[in-house]
């Protein structure tokens, strides 16, 4: 399966077939399909992988605050948060960066925008990823809201939204313009600190 992710992730999927699969893992064909009925077996768990990883990361980053009592500095500690989930994302595309040596992309932008619309078993499994991704931020959303953090007229479900877009639009220009993963959480904190309160 490490063997999936990283092609699936530097090159494409469908530009992978099972018998380089097979042989990046040293595996017979029989084997293979032992474990897996088809391809795209593989890709949903390759796609499980993936989200584990992101949701360990993401659990890991919200620890990682310090706690400060429920309104402490009118929503700082919640601010904070979606903050480091922020530098989360960012720090995974490093991550990608160093070990490939270019951004190449987030494992499940890539593969919706590859098979969303030929594939609809695994455009759902993307989408209930995603789904994830936007309540887990739309959680933090609403406690930021809840605290008076965020500005005036600002929807937090919305705004969960919003930023798993964001998250995927500054991958994706990174990815094809070849710049920095630096940039992406840059962006990240300044879209986040648009929506917050001045002060918090």
């Amino acid at each position: 399966m490490r063997c999936a992710a990283r092609l699936f992730l530097t090159r494409s999927y469908r530009s992978v077939g099972v018998e380089e699969l097979c042989a990046a893992a040293d595996v017979r064909r029989g084997s293979f399909y032992y474990f897996f009925p088809a391809k795209s077996d593989l890709a949903k768990a390759v796609i499980d992988r993936h989200a584990g990883a992101l949701w360990a990361r993401l659990d890991q980053a919200a620890v990682a605050v310090p706690a400060g009592g429920a309104e402490v500095a009118g929503g700082a500690e919640v601010a904070a948060r979606l903050h480091a989930m922020a530098d989360a994302v960012g720090e995974i595309q490093t991550g990608f960066e160093t070990r490939f040596g270019r951004v190449v992309g987030c494992p499940f932008g890539n593969l919706a925008a590859e098979l969303a619309t030929t594939d609809d078993a695994l455009r759902a499994h993307l989408a209930a990823v995603f789904a994830e991704w936007e309540r887990r931020l739309a959680e933090l959303c609403r406690a930021a809201a809840d605290q008076g953090a965020l500005r005036d007229g600002i929807d937090p479900g919305l705004l969960a939204k919003s930023l798993v877009a964001q998250f995927q639009g500054m991958i994706l220009l990174a990815k094809t313009g070849r710049s920095a993963a630096s940039e992406i959480s840059q962006a990240l904190h300044q879209v986040i600190a648009a929506s917050l309160r001045e002060g918090v």
